[in-house]
């Protein structure tokens, strides 16, 4: 018989079995999920770290609706007012209350106030009454709101041959700047470049800066030491103090004082130190148009913590370069700002470069060095174009802005538009330009045009907020050589900042996006390890 066989039963495998459970599955499988668990934190973390950066990107400036005059002359086909070098304010109690003023320059020297109700969607201009008994020409104003919504306004009166400043005057108003008080005088005799500034937190507290010389000849100072003064009310403007002096007594020919006053009361003067320069100093109209002193100049900033007692001074820059002559007694401001934290911006133009440059500055609170200078225009390097004459505004959440006269578009150099630029760094970076003027203005149409060097002013206008900038400027495109016509115009900037988070939360997807690559790049380095083990084991 033969013999027989049983079908053999097939073993599942289990868990538990040995084959299942060798050391070189185990591994296999630990290999696979390391390599696994670490690609993904490595992906998380890179992610985690890009969208910190992601944050800080993409800042946007627009010009909101194309730029529109000011001054009401501006309409007007036969006025042939020069208006120029405007100062634009804000009331803190009613922000759609703004105030420019204005030096007009021809056809007679005199000065102008535009107030506006709507953020200056329009303006209406304010009559400025004279002082009794003086009959002067009022010129060169300046305007400031104080904390209480007063609105201030100083001017100086010229009088004899030579139209030289005969004494200060202040007027105030109550109602926003459509009426003005009876002017007070608060100066005597030779006070040139006037500019007011008020305490940002005490209503009563006002300053006046300015230059007060001692002897003058036509259109320049006769001699070195002409000081820079400040002087102080605690009232409103009714009574003044003793004018003390800001510049240091070593600096015999300083020029420009423009005065800010800090939240916490400091009042900084930022002017410029001609050094050497006699040729512009005490070379009156002389050789105007011609080369520009060739030597350096300095821009210096005075602080006082003590309401303007005492005077404590640091140099932002000592290596200046002129861009141009100029008419001394007309000489155009450095620009000064302070934000909520105490960090005060300086800017001026130089032809460091080659041609002129803006530059910016930056002081923290408490330190005893600047930092910059930063170029701002964003042209190429000596490219044969000017860019000049900045003014400086900080927003309430920081923002720095920068705007400025440009030629980048004329390559004859001759044609100007107007830019603005911001900084989200405090003065590190900036983005690129913005426009705010649809056509140029000709930069040869202006006061001394006759002389070879029209002055389209001392400084600009600004204001910022959060979310966007006013700037202001002088115009000539209604104007010719022969009419000498100057106007103010106005264009808005909306702002877009970078999206940003808190510095806890930026910190945390940062750091803990990095920490969680370097446990990504670890376990991916085990499981490539215990890989290579099993693949040289033996089988």
């Amino acid at each position: 018989m033969g013999s027989s066989t049983r079908p053999q039963r097939v073993r599942r495998a289990s868990p538990s079995d040995p084959e299942t459970t060798s050391p070189g599955r185990q591994r296999r499988r630990g290999s696979l999920i390391s390599g696994v668990l670490g690609a993904s934190l490595l992906l998380v973390g890179i992610g985690a770290v890009l969208l910190s950066g992601a944050f800080e990107r993409d800042p946007k400036l627009r010009v909101a609706g194309e730029d529109r005059p000011v001054n009401v002359s501006a309409r007007s086909t036969r006025d042939i007012s020069a208006h120029n070098s405007p100062t634009l304010v804000r009331n803190p109690t009613r922000p759609g209350n703004l105030a420019v003023s204005s030096r007009v320059d021809t056809p007679v020297f005199t000065c102008a106030l535009h107030v506006s109700g709507n953020g200056g969607g329009s303006w209406t201009q304010t009559s400025i009454p004279e002082p009794k008994g003086e009959g002067g020409k009022c010129f060169n104003p300046d305007v400031a709101f104080s904390a209480d919504g007063t609105l201030y306004l100083s001017f100086v009166t010229l009088k004899g041959r030579g139209n030289v400043p005969h004494a200060v005057w202040m007027s105030t108003s109550k109602d926003g700047g459509r009426t003005l008080s009876e002017p007070v005088r608060v100066g005597g005799p030779l006070a040139f470049q006037v500019r007011l500034a008020a305490d940002p937190v005490k209503p009563e507290r006002v300053y006046l800066t300015y230059l007060q010389a001692a002897e003058v000849g036509t259109l320049k100072f006769t001699e070195p030491g002409n000081p820079i003064v400040a002087v102080r009310s605690d009232d409103g403007g009714a009574t003044w103090g003793e004018p003390v002096r800001v510049s240091s007594a070593a600096r015999g020919r300083v020029v420009a004082p423009a005065p800010v006053v800090g939240r916490d009361g400091t009042l900084y003067v930022l002017y410029t130190d001609l050094r050497e320069d006699r040729l512009n100093y005490e070379g009156g109209h002389q050789g105007r148009g011609g080369a520009p002193y060739q030597g350096p100049t300095s821009l210096v900033l005075s602080r006082s913590r003590d309401n303007g007692e005492t005077w404590v001074e640091s140099v932002a820059a000592d290596d200046l370069v002129p861009i141009q002559r100029f008419v001394v007694f007309l000489a155009q401001f450095p620009s000064v700002a302070v934000d909520h934290d105490g960090r005060v911006y300086a800017a001026f133009h130089s032809n460091t470069l080659g041609d002129p440059d803006v530059w910016a500055w930056s002081l923290a609170r408490g330190a005893s060095s600047w930092n910059g200078p930063v170029r701002v225009n964003d042209t190429r390097r000596r490219d044969g174009t000017a860019q000049y004459l900045p003014k400086l505004s900080v927003a309430p959440d920081g923002r720095l802005d920068v705007m400025y006269y440009d030629r980048r578009a004329d390559r004859q150099n001759l044609l100007n538009h107007v830019s603005l630029q911001s900084s989200f760094d405090h003065g590190k970076t900036f983005t690129h330009a913005v426009r705010l003027t649809s056509r140029p203005s000709d930069s040869r149409i202006g006061f001394g045009a006759k002389e070879g060097l029209p002055d389209l002013g001392s400084r600009l206008g600004l204001l910022s907020t959060n979310r966007a900038a006013l700037g202001l400027w002088t115009d000539t495109r209604a104007g010719i050589p022969a009419t000498q016509k100057q106007d103010l115009a106005e264009a808005a900037v909306a702002v877009t900042p970078p999206e940003q988070l808190s510095d806890g939360a930026q910190d945390a997807l940062r750091y803990g996006g990095v920490a969680m690559c370097l446990a990504g790049l670890a376990l991916l380095a085990m499981a490539l390890l215990r890989r290579r083990g099993d693949t040289a084991a033996p089988a």
